[in-house]
């Protein structure tokens, strides 16, 4: 994403967008608004520098600004900025990467 959002996440902490779920089964069916849950599916906009071990070294994060991931359903703490609606979580909270 090239704009810049103004926050940089601290330690291990990740910055996410929600990408849109299809609004098509794939039967072909519309899913109404009232049915549908919110993405679990999201782009990383921003990231920190890495986890901070007990010994003071930095192990540095394996996804970086622009990966697609998953992560589940409650993870993260919900944000506005700028108008726009994003997530903050842990890179624990985070399932897998699309390829």
């Amino acid at each position: 994403m090239s704009k810049e959002i103004g926050v940089r996440p601290l330690h291990d902490r990740i910055l996410v967008k929600r990408v849109a779920e299809e609004e098509k089964t794939a039967g072909g069916l519309f899913i109404p608004d009232t049915a549908k849950e919110k993405p679990q599916r999201g782009q990383i906009v921003a990231t920190g520098k890495g986890r901070v071990t007990e010994d003071g070294k930095i192990l540095p994060l394996e996804v970086k600004n622009g990966d697609k991931i998953l992560f589940s359903k409650y993870a993260g703490t919900e944000l506005k900025l700028d108008g726009a609606e994003y997530l903050m979580m842990r890179e624990e909270d985070i399932l897998g990467i699309i390829n």
